[in-house]
């Protein structure tokens, strides 16, 4: 496995040097893990030059393309060997689309270290395209995304649904109805949270409604568009809710159902078809599916 691992940091870093450097051995050791690998398998899997760095061959890029699985699946082992098989341990990272994540990551973090405490949890935000892309290249285990625009090759678990709503300054002429049409907005100022996908879902929405928003700002930052709204500067249409209806600054906003009824949004839970889930990742995807319905109930009274 040593030399898998040589020959990986030198595909991804381009040259004999760059990867001594990252794994801190020297050049000759990975050159000769290298050389190795290639009297093993009978085939030339690197072309080297002096001024252009390491190329790969084509049995070489085949090798690179299932190598970060085994060298996973010897990690793996390695760690389930060391805990005599009964406790889950190692590694386990969870990409989430940055609107998603305070509704659903504070769950999920808290109860399964409470479940697994030897797991070592950690997350990354990001815009799902993003989010997407490093879950492809194996930067992280598991990610949690809208269910729009997904790329192929990917497998998944229903988290919960949630409807898209319209999210009103408290002094708006339509705040005390029960439920707002996009027709009614036609005409006011608009807040777009522009952050694919959620951009492209709420344009839809006004397209299928037959309605043309007057957007007055764009921003990619959720409670950016609240605090916007909180101020009367327009109204927005989000999905994700926040268990308190009032802005950072303090104001007041009121969120109303959508009239006619729109389709809820799923949120999953998704990672790559080709990688085999590690025990930590089969465990987490059971535990979210359990656990994320919940954080759609509204939070518990306060005594008095």
């Amino acid at each position: 496995m040593r030399q898998l691992a040589y020959f990986t940091a030198v595909a991804e870093a381009g040259s004999i040097s760059a990867a001594a450097a990252r794994l801190h051995v020297s050049q000759t050791a990975v050159a000769a893990a290298v050389t190795e690998l290639e009297k093993i398998f009978r085939t030339q899997l690197t072309v080297r030059r002096k001024a252009h760095g390491v190329s790969l061959t084509p049995a070489g890029s085949y090798l690179q393309a299932r190598a970060a699985e085994l060298l996973r699946a010897a990690e793996e082992l390695e760690l389930r060997a060391g805990s005599g098989g009964r406790e889950l341990a190692g590694p386990l990272v969870i990409g989430c689309y940055q609107t998603v994540a305070p509704t659903i990551l504070p769950v999920l973090l808290e109860g399964f270290t409470v479940n697994h405490p030897k797991v070592s949890l950690d997350f990354v935000e990001g815009a799902q395209d993003v989010i997407q892309g490093r879950l492809l290249a194996g930067d992280m285990d598991l990610a949690i995304v809208y269910d729009m625009d997904l790329q192929p090759g990917l497998g998944s678990v229903l988290l919960y649904e949630v409807p898209a709503y319209v999210l009103l300054p408290a002094s708006h002429r339509l705040a005390e109805q029960a439920e707002v049409s996009l027709v009614e907005l036609a005409g006011d100022p608009m807040i777009l949270l522009d952050a694919p996908p959620s951009s492209h879902h709420t344009l839809t929405l006004f397209e299928q409604a037959g309605v043309h928003p007057v957007i007055r700002y764009r921003t990619r930052d959720f409670e950016l568009t609240r605090s916007l709204v909180g101020r009367g500067v327009g109204y927005s249409v989000l999905v994700q809710r926040p268990a308190v209806d009032r802005s950072y600054e303090g104001r007041a906003v009121v969120a109303k159902a959508i009239t006619p009824a729109v389709k809820p949004v799923a949120v999953k839970m998704i990672w790559p078809e080709a990688i085999r889930l590690t025990d930590r990742a089969e465990a987490m995807v059971a535990y979210a599916a359990s656990a994320a319905p919940n954080t759609q109930q509204p939070p518990p009274e306060p005594e008095h």
